[in-house]
């Protein structure tokens, strides 16, 4: 499924496909946002997403071999809440 096929099932419960696609972007915008700020975001039976650091670390370049260093970042990270992972079984 993608954002689209997201939009099309959200317009099946509401009046338009406008309407859908205005409500899916505010809940990825949303979380977005909320991520940004080094906030939580927990979904009841859904999941948590939460930002993690990823520390400074040495790469390699695939085609050369050589050394590149990698800086620091914070990166999105999603954990299932129990009852999803429990749907999915």
């Amino acid at each position: 499924m993608n954002k689209g096929d997201l939009i099309n099932e959200v317009a099946r419960l509401v009046s338009t496909k406008k309407q859908a696609q205005e409500i899916v972007d505010c809940v990825f915008s949303t979380v977005t946002d909320t991520l940004k700020k080094n906030e939580a975001v927990q979904i009841a039976g859904f999941g948590s997403f939460k930002t993690t650091k990823r520390e400074a670390r040495i790469g390699r370049n695939p085609q050369t071999g050589a050394e590149i260093k990698i800086e620091a970042r914070m990166v999105p990270k999603f954990v299932p809440a129990k009852a999803l992972k429990d749907a999915v079984k």
